[in-house]
């Protein structure tokens, strides 16, 4: 099997290294052109694809146009049997439907839950205690392809969506590897997605303040649900101040929701509609990430 493997970011390199030790030809790999970051900005960050792709010889694509005809050429002439792309860009009909096994796609869900960029967020965020990983066949509506497989994850009640994506990583590479495999052999059937749908758009920073107004619950969830990125936040002090971790008291509250409430030694929570939500760990603006004790010890 000749492939192509399309992604970017670190969730796909499980994906992409469990492949190439299993002996499939990988033919290229396409992932997102260099970004700068960095300190000053100013240097040029390459994908944990290309890094990958690069320490193992594996010739590396970067296009800025998928439609382009010099690129869809270059693909044409590559001659793959199969395209896997996991967490990638959408694609134009031109390329995922070229190779004759078509595309095969990894998505952080059990579809037709979480179409779209979020999925390990959102699932966080509204509270689930289950999710998982399904591989589809890919076609011109954003996750809405025939299904091949699905795993299912557990989530912890005080699980963070990064904790989540960890232990995710290697399970959807094992269920990649698997679909591969069955396509290969020329084994597998493919089923329609059933039930309803759900959305899990991308998350921006300008909208993951938190509002003390909500139930205990439903903001713990959000905290954890952003953390490690975007990170949720609010201002203390005329400061921004990120959440990480958080822990739930539900009971009397004295005091109006987003009333701050400390001893400056042990604890820093904020009430809320129904109890307070403890700050476990934090950033506060021009600081470092730190347990909230050590925030405290230093606190002026």
């Amino acid at each position: 099997m000749r492939i192509i493997f399309m992604g970017t970011p670190e969730f796909a390199v499980p994906s992409l290294e469990i492949l190439q030790s299993a002996g499939y030809d990988i033919v290229s790999v396409i992932t997102a052109t260099d970004k700068k970051g960095g300190r000053n900005g100013k240097r040029l960050l390459q994908s944990a694809v290309k890094k990958y792709a690069l320490a193992h010889n594996i010739p590396v694509l970067q296009p800025k146009n998928l439609k382009a005809p010099d690129f869809v050429d270059i693909l044409r002439k590559l001659k793959a049997d199969l395209q896997v792309v996991v967490a990638f860009r959408m694609l134009p009909e031109v390329v995922w439907n070229m190779p004759p096994n078509g595309t095969l796609n990894l998505h952080g869900s059990l579809l037709p839950k979480y179409r779209g960029a979020a999925p390990i967020n959102w699932a966080v965020i509204n509270g689930d205690k289950e999710t998982g990983v399904t591989t589809f066949k890919l076609k011109h509506q954003i996750d809405t392809g025939d299904m091949f497989f699905q795993s299912k994850v557990k989530i912890g009640e005080d699980m963070t969506a990064g904790e989540l994506h960890d232990i995710m990583m290697p399970i959807g590479a094992e269920l990649v590897l698997k679909t591969v495999k069955a396509i290969e052999a020329n084994n597998i059937e493919s089923k329609p997605q059933a039930g309803t749908p759900t959305h899990a758009p991308k998350i921006y920073h300008k909208t993951s303040g938190i509002d003390f107004e909500n139930l205990t619950e439903k903001i713990h969830n959000f905290i954890r649900g952003l953390s490690p990125y975007p990170t949720a936040w609010t201002t203390f002090q005329n400061k921004k101040m990120k959440v990480f971790r958080s822990k739930k008291e539900i009971g009397f509250v004295g005091y109006a929701p987003g009333t701050f409430v400390t001893d400056k030694k042990t604890f820093f929570k904020v009430a809320t509609k129904d109890g307070y939500i403890h700050f476990l760990e934090i950033q506060a603006e021009g600081r470092k990430r730190m347990p909230i004790r050590d925030f405290l010890n230093g606190w002026k």
